[in-house]
């Protein structure tokens, strides 16, 4: 058992939380019982993760992807309302961390991905503090962009969507951003990638990679952004005296 604000203290240092411009509020978003005990992680806090840690009696729930998001509206009604009561209701706190998550250098989201996949990471091309976001690295081993597919398929349990580009044979160089960052395909060409990976695919996505050469994959969103919160549950249960369970609520996007 520890003090809530411990928890979150700990987590906000360690992110370094406060240095990122986001779309949403990173740390604690609603608060709960003061003393935890078993913490839940999720992607996102959507009620069927709730529902889970209701069941496990869990005293906080860890997230990527919580509440609060810049422009939505700030009426507290509907879907919203019984998400934030059943935490309430329950003494639940919600904690939450996006581009923090993603940036991390040891348990973030692109950390973790690389980690798993073997990629050998050589730098960030968007910066190290407050960004931090654009990950580049090499392969293990030369690669088609149909094996590198089939490796992502393999460890994320999820068929990735490739985009081959004619312009490009085999590749090594590699760069990849979790989650929505498609977008970001001209800055991965730009620093020299040969193929990038990143969670979604917008339709403008296929002709810039076509056209430009440089591969695209789309491995998931949710799918590539499972890692992180697991890995700083894991964390939080290391260093401090609380148990945690990490549930995969399943999403094909």
């Amino acid at each position: 058992m520890i003090h809530r604000d411990q928890l979150v203290a700990a987590c906000d240092h360690q992110l370094r939380s406060s240095q990122f411009k986001d779309f949403t509020v990173n740390g604690l978003q609603v608060e709960g019982s003061d003393t935890v005990t078993r913490v839940m992680s999720g992607v996102t806090a959507c009620q069927a993760l709730l529902e889970e840690a209701v069941a496990w009696r869990a005293d906080m729930v860890l997230v990527h992807h919580g509440y609060f998001w810049k422009n939505e509206p700030v009426a507290i009604t509907g879907m919203k309302q019984k998400r934030i009561k059943t935490l309430l209701d329950n003494e639940m706190s919600l904690l939450a961390y996006h581009l923090p998550l993603d940036a991390h250098a040891a348990f973030g989201n692109n950390a973790e991905l690389a980690k798993r996949l073997g990629w050998k990471v050589e730098g960030c091309i968007d910066g190290e503090l407050g960004e931090g976001l654009l990950w580049s690295g090499r392969l293990a081993e030369p690669l088609s962009v149909a094996e590198l597919g089939g490796q992502l398929a393999a460890v994320l349990h999820r068929e990735p969507l490739v985009v081959e580009s004619p312009l490009v044979g085999s590749v090594e160089r590699i760069a990849w951003c979790t989650g929505g960052a498609q977008d970001m395909i001209t800055a991965a060409y730009d620093a020299g990638a040969q193929v990038f990976v990143s969670g979604e695919i917008s339709e403008r996505t296929t002709h810039l990679a076509r056209e430009m050469g440089i591969h695209y994959i789309a491995a998931g969103h949710h799918a590539t952004e499972r890692f992180g919160v697991q890995a700083l549950g894991e964390w939080l249960a290391s260093e401090y005296d609380v148990e945690h369970r990490f549930v995969d609520i399943d999403n094909p996007a």
